[in-house]
C-alpha cells in the first residue's frame, strides 16, 4: 500500500498525458461507434462537407486537370455542369491563382462552417479576388443534395467569373515567355515561376545584407552616444537578423510571382517556418546578450547571487524560447494545438504535483540567489546552528559548521527560516557581566565604575556612542556590573583580540582598585582569602575623594567636553605587544 502511495504521483501523470487519446480509443462504446459508421456511410465521397473540403478538393481536382471532377464542386445546374462545367472549373483555377486573397488555415473544417458577421449561416466568406478593376469575393454556399448537405463554389461568385477572367487574362506574363518554360510543370508550378522564386533567393538575400548594414549605422551612432562597446553584440545579432530579412525580402518578391494557390500555401508554411526559426533565434540572441549585461554588472558589483541567477535564467528562456517556437512553427503548418496544449497543461498540473518539493526547493533557491540574503562564504546563524556558506546550488545550500561537518540545507526549507547572516555586521557587540565582591567599599565600586567607563571611551577599537557600565544589581555572592559596547571590527578573530585586551584591562583595573571578583560562599575557607588589600583600597578611596572634591565625580557618566578630550586615545595594540611594535617598525 505505501509503495502504491508513493508512485501516485507518476501513475497520474501517465493518465493524464494518456488521456487525450485514451479518450478516443476506450472500447466498449456501441453507440459512438454506430454514430461513427453512420457519419461514414453520410459522408460525401468528394469531401464537400465542410467549406475547406471544398475549397481545397476543386484546387486539388483543377490542379491535376480532372477539370470534369472539379466542376462537381460549382453551384450549377446539371444541364450547364455538363456543357460548361469544365471550362468555367477552368477559368475559376486561372482568377483563383491569380487574384486570390485571403489565408487558407482560416478556412472552417467544422460541417456547419463558422458564422460570419454579415453573412447567412448557409454561406462562407473565404476569401476575395481582384483582378484590375474587378473585385468579387470568393463565397461558398451549403446545400441540401441527396441525404446529406454539402458545400458548393456559390453561383455568386460564378457571376463574376467572366469579367474576372477577361481582366486576369489581360496581365497574364506567360503571353510573353518561352513555351517550354509556361507548358512543363513540376509538382503542380510552372517551370518558369520555380525559376523565378530561385532566382529571387540571392536577390532577397543581397536586400537583407543590405538592410542589416543600414540599420547598423544608427546602432553604432547610439552606441557612440551611450559610450558602449556594443561590437561583439552587434556581431551576435548579423546572421538572425539578415536570415529574417531575406525571408521578408524573398515573400515580397514572390508574391508578385502570382504562383497558384495551393503552391503559394505551401510555399507560405516554408517561408514561415523559416521566419519564425529567424525570429527566434534573433530574439534569443538578444535575451541572451542583455542577460550577459545584467550578469557581468552583477558580477563586478560584487552580488554573485544575481550572477547565478541569470545562468539559471538564461537556460529557462532558451528552453521556453524553443518550445514557443516549436508551438508556432506546428501552428503554421496548419497542426490543431487544441489538444496537445491540453494535454500539456494537464501533464504540467500532474509534474507540479509529483515533483512538489523539487520545485519548491527550486523557487527557495531562487528565492535566495535574487534577494541576495546570504553569499558564498558568509557566515550565518541557521537556528541553533552556525556555519560558513560554502554553496548556493538550485536544490539544496551548503554549509561548513565549525565542527567541519557538511551541513545540507534544502532551499525550500532555507527560504523561511531566520537566518542571522553574522558576517553583514558593521560592528560587534560586546557585553559582560562583572561580579565584585560584598566586601567592595562604595568608592571602590565609584573607581571601578569610572575607569572601566574611561577605558570603554579611551578605547580605539571601541565606539563611544552607547559604551557603557552601570551596576545593575547583587546578587547571592557579587555585586553585579554591565558592560555594553560595540566593537569596531566586522572580523570574528580581530574581535576575539578585542575583547580579551579589553577584559585583561579591566581586571588590572579591578585588581587595583583593592578589591576582587565575587566567589562563591565560604570560598575564603578552602583558599585560606586574605580580603581586599588595604593599601590599593586606600589608594582607590583617596583617588574618589579628589574627585568628589574637584567637582569632577564621573557619575552617572563623565563630561562631554572630557569624554571628547580623551576619547580614542588609547594606545591599541597595548605597548609591548609583538604586533605593535612590528607595526611601528613599519
Amino acid at each position: 500500500m505505501l509503495s502504491l502511495l508513493k508512485r501516485a504521483p507518476w501513475l497520474l501523470l501517465c493518465l493524464a498525458i494518456g488521456s487525450p487519446t485514451l479518450a478516443y480509443q476506450l472500447p466498449g462504446q456501441p453507440t459512438k461507434r454506430a454514430d461513427a459508421a453512420t457519419a461514414a456511410a453520410m459522408a460525401d465521397p468528394l469531401g464537400r462537407d465542410t467549406p475547406g473540403g471544398t475549397l481545397y478538393g476543386f484546387l486539388q481536382a483543377a490542379q491535376g486537370g480532372n477539370y470534369s471532377t472539379a466542376a462537381q464542386y460549382l453551384q450549377m445546374s446539371p444541364a450547364r455542369r455538363q456543357t460548361q462545367g469544365e471550362d468555367v472549373a477552368t477559368k475559376l483555377k486561372v482568377v483563383i491563382d491569380r487574384s486570390f486573397s485571403g489565408d487558407l488555415r482560416r478556412i472552417s473544417n467544422q460541417p456547419d462552417g463558422t458564422p460570419q458577421e454579415g453573412m447567412p449561416l448557409d454561406k462562407q466568406r473565404v476569401g476575395s479576388l481582384t483582378a484590375g478593376d474587378v473585385d468579387a469575393n470568393l463565397i461558398l454556399v451549403r446545400v441540401s443534395e441527396g441525404n446529406g448537405r454539402i458545400w458548393l463554389i456559390s453561383s455568386e461568385t460564378l457571376a463574376r467569373l467572366p469579367e474576372l477572367y477577361d481582366q486576369v487574362a489581360v496581365h497574364r506574363v506567360e503571353t510573353h515567355l518561352p513555351h517550354a518554360l509556361v507548358s512543363n510543370a513540376f509538382l503542380g508550378l510552372p517551370l518558369w515561376q520555380w525559376l523565378a522564386i530561385l532566382i529571387a533567393i540571392p536577390i532577397a538575400a543581397a536586400l537583407g545584407w543590405l538592410a542589416v548594414q543600414v540599420l547598423r549605422l544608427p546602432w553604432y551612432l547610439w552606441a557612440r552616444y551611450r559610450k558602449h562597446e556594443v561590437a561583439a553584440a552587434w556581431s551576435s545579432f548579423v546572421r538572425p537578423l539578415w536570415l529574417v530579412l531575406s525571408v521578408l525580402a524573398h515573400g515580397v518578391l514572390v508574391s508578385y510571382l502570382r504562383i497558384p494557390v495551393l503552391q503559394r500555401h505551401h510555399y507560405q508554411q516554408v517561408a514561415g517556418v523559416v521566419a519564425v526559426i529567424g525570429f527566434n533565434w534573433l530574439l534569443w540572441r538578444i535575451l541572451r546578450e542583455a542577460l550577459r549585461s545584467v550578469r557581468q554588472r552583477a558580477v563586478l558589483s560584487g552580488r554573485m547571487g544575481t550572477g547565478s541567477l541569470m545562468i539559471l535564467g538564461e537556460r529557462v528562456l532558451k528552453v521556453a524560447i524553443v518550445v514557443l517556437a516549436l508551438f508556432i512553427i506546428l501552428g503554421t503548418l496548419g497542426f490543431n494545438l487544441t489538444t496537445p496544449l491540453a494535454g500539456l497543461g494537464i501533464g504540467g498540473i500532474a509534474v507540479a504535483f509529483a515533483a512538489q518539493k523539487t520545485l519548491e526547493n527550486l523557487f527557495g533557491g531562487v528565492s535566495l540567489l535574487g534577494d541576495e540574503v546570504i553569499r558564498v562564504g558568509d557566515i550565518c546563524r541557521f537556528g541553533d546552528r552556525t556555519g560558513t556558506v560554502e554553496d548556493i546550488s538550485l536544490r539544496s545550500t551548503r554549509i561548513r559548521t565549525p565542527e567541519r561537518t557538511e551541513l545540507y540545507i534544502p532551499n525550500g526549507t532555507l527560504a523561511t527560516m531566520n537566518v542571522e547572516n553574522l558576517s553583514r555586521r558593521d560592528k560587534i557587540l560586546f557585553t559582560s557581566q562583572l561580579g565584585l565582591r560584598y566586601e567592595t567599599s562604595s568608592d571602590q565600586l565609584r573607581y571601578v565604575l569610572a575607569e572601566v567607563r574611561r577605558l570603554l571611551y579611551e578605547h580605539p577599537k571601541v565606539e563611544t556612542d552607547g559604551a557603557r557600565i552601570r551596576l545593575i544589581g547583587f546578587d547571592s555572592s557579587a555585586i553585579t556590573l554591565e558592560i555594553f559596547c560595540y566593537v569596531l571590527t566586522r572580523d570574528g578573530n580581530e574581535f576575539l583580540a578585542i575583547r580579551e585586551d579589553l577584559l585583561l584591562r579591566i581586571m588590572e583595573m579591578v585588581a587595583a582598585s583593592g578589591t576582587g571578583f565575587g566567589l562563591p560562599p565560604n570560598t575564603f575557607k578552602m583558599t585560606g582569602d586574605s580580603g581586599l588589600d588595604k593599601e590599593k583600597t586606600a589608594k582607590a578611596v583617596q583617588e574618589v575623594q579628589k574627585w568628589r572634591d574637584a567637582n569632577c565625580l564621573p557619575f552617572p557618566d563623565h563630561a562631554p567636553a572630557e569624554i571628547s578630550e580623551f576619547s580614542n586615545s588609547l594606545p591599541y595594540p597595548p605597548p609591548g605587544s609583538a604586533l605593535g611594535n612590528k607595526t611601528g617598525d613599519s
